[in-house]
């Protein structure tokens, strides 16, 4: 059985139309997301409508706390909050809702989480092999294997043994031992930070026992131009086209 999941769609339409657009002819049998479907980016509405017009589970993320109003904005980044303000204020309040009832985790296929920054906090950073193996403890007793995490916008794949060597931009399948432990993070639909503009998501094959990560082009300058019609700052367009 194949199972997608996407994360950290921040409110990119057109990321998040053509990541699905892959999906619909890939046909998995499910989709997972890992949370934050807004802040940053210029159409929260749509991007929260799309989610809940194909019911596909979410968690909630870090921005979709605070742009629903659960939150205050206190420790993020200027660009970050001024987003997250207009956000607040954009967001009708069917969708700020439907934020509100997020859960914090999800379980699936009885040995798999999914998470936004780590099993204990969404904001929680998992960066390097020891944060993975920090939160690895709160798998234990669980009979969770494989912990898919969102937050850092970038592909990860860390197991008990080390650290998948990712280059910028990669793409490919990777085998999971049967018996190991591990922690994958399947990029950032809506805002990439490894250096690759596109939008990035996984597959995970639950027969093979592999994941498949995955990059698609969108129309960016359309998001860009967005964002700049939105009257957010300028530098979240910028950073859109430089993948970081």
């Amino acid at each position: 059985m194949l199972l997608a999941v996407i994360s950290d769609l921040h409110a990119n339409l057109e990321a998040t139309e053509a990541v699905l657009h892959e999906l619909d002819a890939i046909k998995p049998a499910g989709i997972v997301c890992l949370g934050d479907l807004v802040g940053y980016n210029a159409s929260p509405n749509e991007v929260v409508d799309l989610m809940r017009a194909r019911n596909i589970p979410c968690v909630m993320g870090n921005h979709d706390a605070a742009c629903c109003g659960l939150e205050e904005p206190w420790f993020f980044r200027s660009a970050a909050k001024k987003a997250i303000q207009w956000t607040l204020h954009t967001l009708r309040d069917d969708n700020k809702q439907y934020l509100r009832g997020l859960r914090e985790q999800i379980r699936f296929k009885e040995y798999c989480l999914g998470v936004h920054g780590s099993p204990a906090n969404r904001d929680d950073y998992i960066i390097d092999w020891l944060d993975a193996m920090r939160a690895m403890e709160h798998l234990d007793g669980k009979e969770l294997r494989i912990c898919f995490f969102g937050h850092s916008h970038r592909v990860s794949l860390f197991s008990e043994q080390g650290a998948m060597p990712f280059t910028n931009g990669h793409t490919g399948t990777f085998p999971l031992n049967s018996h190991g432990r591990f922690f994958v993070n399947p990029g950032a639909v809506g805002q990439p930070r490894d250096q690759d503009p596109r939008a990035a998501y996984l597959i995970f094959d639950t027969e093979a026992m592999a994941v498949e990560f995955k990059r698609v082009d969108y129309d960016l300058e359309g998001a860009q131009r967005r964002i700049i019609d939105a009257g957010l700052p300028p530098e979240l367009a910028k950073r859109l086209a430089k993948g970081k």
